[in-house]
């Protein structure tokens, strides 16, 4: 399938597997690779820049595809440098940069001197439009069922992908409640060049995190996702447990007076990382998006990506000459 996408990327589908915190490791990114996509390492799940090299080596010991790294540009409550992770990742050879949070305006000459492609995930149109003015290659745009940050305007993909279409003039990928090739059609029929996944990929036989949180996945309606931090005007949307319950509890009781240190305890990374690597699914908090409910297997990354493609060219070559015959 060619799109604008798979010709900037260089890959055989225009299928993208998201940066997600502690699941974007080099098992994940080069079975997606492998399979015709393009996988994408999380720089932030490796504790340094050293790291994020090594996880580069490593991946490109598993693929000879293109593969992409995410860097996330968010408040922490740790120091981040970002700068040190982006040399890493071109100083290594990745080509292909997925940033996501606050503007990579900064980290833009890094990724130009080296000609890298960057991706900016964008919650809205006029993010994305500044994207496109300070140089970034194309932008994944993300509506408001998307996991991870969906922004403070609730923008639902069925608007935002045919806004963002109407608006831009680089490629754009569509990204938040898609799993399956259904998704992938509807997003290239509202004038999308692309998907990009995360949820999806995480109940995957590569995907380096624990069985119990794929089983989860497997079993979860689109009832299972909450959000935090919107009185921070931070939100994020996670999976439903009884850790994320009682935050969003604090939340409520708190309201406008609300302070990150009233729920770090429960939210804070040690105790995610005991979700993804122990399986313990009360222990702490976990992003989901609103595909969760759309997954029903355990498949491997090259069994889905397949399944996909024949689905979205069944719906777009068979199906739609169908109706459009039977409508004549």
């Amino acid at each position: 399938m060619k799109t604008r996408i798979t010709e900037l990327l260089g890959i055989r589908y225009p299928i993208v597997q998201g940066g997600m915190h502690m699941v974007g490791r080099a098992e994940l990114a080069s079975a997606v690779s492998n399979a015709g996509g393009l996988g994408i390492l999380t720089a932030l799940t490796q504790p340094s820049p050293e790291d994020l090299a090594k996880e580069i080596a490593r991946c490109r010991e598993m693929t000879d595809k293109p593969f992409g790294v995410n860097i996330t540009i968010m408040p922490s409550l740790r120091p981040i440098a970002h700068d040190e992770y982006a040399r890493a990742a071109v100083e290594n050879g990745v080509r292909i940069i997925e940033t996501a949070g606050r503007s990579p305006e900064a980290l833009m000459p890094i990724f130009n001197d080296a000609g890298a492609k960057v991706i900016h995930k964008c919650t809205s149109v006029r993010h994305s439009l500044k994207a496109e003015k300070i140089g970034c290659a194309a932008v994944s745009v993300d509506g408001f069922e998307c996991a991870g940050h969906p922004g403070e305007d609730d923008i639902p993909n069925l608007i935002l992908l045919p806004r963002a279409a109407d608006a831009l003039k680089i490629p754009f990928i569509a990204s938040g409640g898609i799993g399956d090739g259904r998704g992938l059609a509807a997003a290239l029929m509202l004038g999308a060049d692309g998907i990009n996944m995360g949820t999806r990929f995480m109940a995957t036989k590569e995907a380096p995190i624990h069985e119990n949180v794929k089983q989860r996945l497997v079993e979860a309606n689109e009832m299972d996702t909450i959000h935090l931090y919107r009185p921070l005007k931070n939100t994020s949307r996670y999976f439903r447990n009884s850790v994320a319950e009682e935050a969003h509890r604090i939340e409520q009781e708190k309201g406008a007076a609300l302070t990150i240190a009233d729920i770090a305890p429960l939210v804070n990374g040690q105790r995610g990382r005991s979700v993804y690597l122990d399986g313990d699914m009360e222990g702490g908090v976990w992003t989901a998006g609103l595909a969760a409910a759309l997954i029903h297997d355990i498949p491997s990354c090259g069994e889905l990506i397949d399944r996909m493609m024949a689905e979205a060219r069944e719906i777009l070559k068979t199906r739609l000459a169908e109706m459009l015959e039977d409508a004549a």
